[in-house]
């Protein structure tokens, strides 16, 4: 098939570029390059199949070529300080980006793969989340620019399909981790691993209590793909590994893997930081056969040894 991955130079978008090379597809990648580097594509760059553009998802698309079959949105900046930087354009990414997608799907009658995220849920107070949870979102605080951007970002791609007939495919994110992360990116395995390895104390921000499920890059990629090739599932669905780990756990298992003594330093509690988030996937197991394989220390391990090679 011939795939358009919005958002490519990222983290998930260049596995996910890869993943796709690896089937025996064309890759069209495309992605601002606000957040996303250019160097996460060096291990497939000169693929043939393989092409890159550089472009704004705010903006309508170029003229992109042939007709595509499949569109992966995943343009958007995604860590809390990344996507607060420019609130106002993080909102237009979600919104205006996502209307763009699906236009160019209409046209080419391709299907459409939105990644969504956990954050639609906000501060839950239903534990674990199911997909039929409709959230506890701040829509004015400083994170809503990302939580309500996703929210609408939503209510258009379902909007499109009732009224064209789109064909969509919606994947809520629980927290993901892997190679191709960027060390700087803000988020806590990033940062954690990151501090560990220069001898720091690591930031755990109030008392550490707080939980998050952590799916391994390779995993969540399979979820993608279960997801967008189903031939009637439009979701939304989560994706994500229903393992929890509070902040503390986290940090100690990092410090047990690079060695030493985990040593913590606790800062204030960011503002509308969820309390707790682990994902129900019954929905993705039924429908696909959804099961993360890969343990928290195993991704880990892969994830440090890919930071140690980025130092």
């Amino acid at each position: 098939m011939r795939v358009l991955v919005t958002g490519a130079a990222g983290f998930l978008g260049s596995n996910l570029c890869e993943r796709l090379l690896k089937q025996g597809h064309t890759v069209v990648a495309l992605d601002n390059l606000q957040t996303g580097a250019k160097e996460n594509f060096s291990d497939f760059a000169t693929d043939a199949s393989f092409s890159f553009v550089e472009h704004d998802v705010t903006k309508p698309f170029p003229d992109l070529g042939a007709k595509f079959d499949r569109i992966y949105n995943l343009a958007c900046a995604a860590s809390p300080p990344r996507y607060q930087a420019d609130p106002v354009h993080t909102t237009l990414t979600s919104v205006l980006g996502v209307l763009h997608g699906l236009d160019l799907a209409r046209a080419h009658n391709a299907r459409f793969f939105q990644a969504s995220t956990s954050e639609v849920y906000g501060d839950p107070d239903v534990h674990p989340q199911p997909e039929s949870y409709r959230g506890n979102v701040n829509p004015i605080g400083p994170r809503a620019c990302y939580d309500e951007g996703k929210r609408a970002a939503e209510s258009l791609i379902f909007d499109h399909q009732r009224m064209h007939k789109t064909e969509v495919r919606v994947a809520r994110i629980f927290n993901t981790y892997g190679p191709r992360m960027d060390p700087k990116d803000g988020r806590v395995v990033s940062n954690f691993i990151m501090q560990a390895l220069e001898g720091k104390a690591l930031t755990v921000y109030g008392t550490g209590q707080q939980t998050r499920s952590f799916c391994y890059v390779d995993d969540l990629l399979d979820g993608f793909i279960g997801l967008m090739e189903h031939p009637t599932e439009s979701g939304p669905v989560n994706i994500g590994n229903p393992v929890e780990f509070t902040m503390l756990e986290l940090a100690e298992e990092v410090t047990k893997l690079i060695g030493g003594k985990a040593n913590v330093v606790h800062e204030a509690l960011p503002v509308d930081d969820p309390r707790q988030r682990r994902p129900d996937i019954s929905k993705a197991k039924a429908a696909f056969g959804f099961d993360p394989k890969y343990p928290l220390v195993d991704g880990l391990r892969r994830t440090i040894e890919y930071f140690r090679t980025r130092r």
